[in-house]
């Protein structure tokens, strides 16, 4: 029996790298400033790093610009519907039709990935009275721009060894590029609607889930990448109970809770690669 395993190669190694140290940079700016949504300040570089293997002015403009818009568009939406909760969840699908459809056609693919994901979380904590909506559009926006300046230092301090090859964007028809949209629009839409309706306020990271399935853009892709998440969620919690174990008093300590993390990022950075998981390498072009 053979006992070779995976091993990344340099570029991968880098990659990793850069996943775990963005992360754990945006996690420590967002502590120290006292922000607020600190998801979006730790999600935001691992999302942008992880997922796409370059940074170059094409993924920049389509990042801040989906920043932009789904201020916009959630600022408007809730606060003109926010008391018509059919209308409000009519015009989020059409919201998710346009997104989805710019994932399917390819070119803009990261700016309809990152809208759908922050849209469905904002949307959905701006539904909650009391809930400062200039404050999430805020920390949506200035998160977004520390995770672009996050993701070009992290760049520099671990370039890639060896240039990317710029994988080939198959060419769809119109009917493939319909039914992808209206499969993930329908379903984002669907998890929209059951985490208001059973008032999942505290579920940020489910909700994220049912989200990131949908990047696939295909059933079989969606069904393969939950069982992947379900894995992944069910190994992240535990590691995150046997961190809180070993720290056990000590976790006031901000040095250790930052190694402990590191380590986390560091390990599910590499299976994530090892997975062939950051599809959107098609954006370097």
């Amino acid at each position: 029996m053979s006992t070779d395993r995976p091993a990344l190669d340099g570029n991968g190694l880098r990659q990793c790298l850069r996943i775990a140290f963005g992360g754990l940079t945006g996690l420590v700016i967002s502590k120290l400033m006292g922000w607020n949504y600190g998801v979006f300040f730790t999600v935001f570089p691992m999302f942008l790093l992880a997922m796409i293997p370059v940074l170059n002015a094409h993924v920049v403009r389509q990042f801040l610009a989906s920043a932009v818009l789904t201020g916009i568009e959630v600022s408007l939406v809730t606060g003109l519907t926010e008391h018509m909760p059919l209308i409000n969840t009519a015009l989020v699908f059409l919201i998710f039709c346009g997104r989805f459809r710019l994932m399917a056609r390819g070119p803009m693919f990261l700016f309809g990935a990152n809208g759908v994901l922050t849209l469905s979380i904002m949307f959905h904590f701006a539904s909650y009275p009391g809930v400062d909506v200039y404050d999430l559009v805020t920390s949506n926006f200035v998160a977004s721009v520390l995770a672009v300046l996050i993701a070009g230092l992290m760049h520099w301090l671990f370039p890639d060894v060896a240039p990317r090859q710029a994988m080939a964007r198959p060419a769809k028809p119109e009917a493939q590029v319909r039914h992808e949209t209206l499969m993930g629009a329908v379903t984002a839409t669907l998890s929209f609607a059951t985490f208001q309706i059973f008032d999942l306020r505290d579920s940020l990271s489910a909700q994220m889930a049912t989200i990131l399935i949908l990047f696939a853009l295909s059933f079989p892709g969606a069904q393969t990448s939950a069982f992947k998440r379900a894995i992944g969620a069910l190994l992240g919690c535990n590691l995150a109970l046997v961190m809180q174990v070993v720290l056990y008093n000590q976790n006031h300590h901000i040095l250790l809770v930052i190694l402990a993390y590191w380590l986390g990022l560091m390990i599910f950075a590499r299976v994530h690669l090892l997975e062939g998981a950051d599809r959107l390498s098609v954006l370097v072009d």
